[in-house]
């Protein structure tokens, strides 16, 4: 991780945090979000003597005369985190390798704990990525791992303190991550289905749930781990498995619990950094700034159960 510093303008003053944040999202001029009409809006200024007086950064559209800030339509509108700190709160979930729990960044911004952990949630959802037409291609090994759960218990598949999460790994490519309520072949082959193009090559373990996927793809390619087989050639499932090392070890280290309402948002975080894990630390944290756009999640659905 590169060394964070906070003496740069836009971690250490909030103006010059606004200041940025316009500067990334508004790269062919201020945009109204409410009409999308870009350039010739202007800037209020609030009155000293006012008793409502205007906040720093608020614009005023020349189209539609709606008033609005840089994170309206983001889903960062209305938070009422510092945006200096929310900016830190940004570079600090996109470059820690295993993740920075609540506790941690309540205790580094000096902000409540509530609004710590609800901030995560909104960078968490920032970080989604929108569905497209483009499936992984090439070698694609699928695999199943357990998360959660509280406590010694039965361990993989049977578990059932444990929730289970399917991953789909591009060869020197990306990585798909989903919680799935049962390890069916009826789930696990659906979402092979819809995520990987008919002309990859999947790489899987013995599991049963895996049978008949030769017929619909170029080539299926067992690795027998029922028989203490984990490597022939390049017949593995290792990516994957390194993928899930690394997953575990920041639900395990960091977040040491992890709601399974809440997971999907966790594997969306460990996807992320994943998957622009070739990019440096300040380009991924621009990233999640600009894919914020159009993306909002309130309260009282990032506290309750997921749907």
């Amino acid at each position: 991780m590169e060394n964070l510093n906070l003496n740069s303008p836009h971690f250490s003053n909030e103006d010059k945090a606004r200041e940025y944040l316009e500067k990334i999202r508004w790269v062919n001029g201020v945009e109204c979000p409410h009409c999308g009409t870009i350039g010739g809006h202007y800037s209020l200024t609030g009155k000293s003597t006012s008793n409502k007086p205007v906040r720093k950064g608020t614009w005023k559209c020349r189209k539609c005369r709606k008033q609005f800030s840089v994170t309206v339509g983001t889903v960062f509108e209305r938070s009422h985190v510092p945006l200096n700190k929310l900016l830190i709160a940004i570079y600090l979930l996109c470059s820690s390798k295993k993740g920075m729990s609540a506790h941690q960044l309540h205790r580094m911004l000096g902000i409540t704990y509530k609004s710590a952990w609800f901030m995560a949630h909104r960078i968490r959802h920032a970080m989604v990525t929108l569905p497209n037409s483009k499936k992984m291609t090439g070698i694609v090994e699928a695999d199943e791992t357990y998360v959660g759960g509280k406590g010694r218990g039965k361990r993989g598949r049977g578990s059932e303190k444990k929730v289970p999460v399917f991953s789909l790994v591009e060869r020197n490519g990306n990585v798909l991550s989903t919680r799935v309520e049962r390890v069916t072949a009826k789930n696990l082959k659906g979402i092979i289905r819809d995520n990987v193009d008919k002309t990859s090559v999947i790489m899987t373990d013995d599991f049963k749930s895996y049978i008949g996927l030769k017929r619909e793809f170029v080539g299926h390619e067992v690795i027998k781990h029922s028989k203490k087989e984990y490597v022939r050639g390049d017949i593995h499932t290792n990516t994957a498995e390194g993928y899930f090392s690394l997953l575990k070890r920041g639900i395990i280290g960091v977040y040491h619990h992890v709601d399974k309402h809440h997971l999907h948002r966790y594997l969306t975080e460990f996807d992320f950094r994943y998957n622009n894990r070739k990019r440096c630390d300040a380009d991924n944290a621009m990233t999640a700034i600009i894919a914020s756009k159009g993306k909002r999640l309130m309260y009282r659905d990032s506290s309750g159960v997921s749907k």
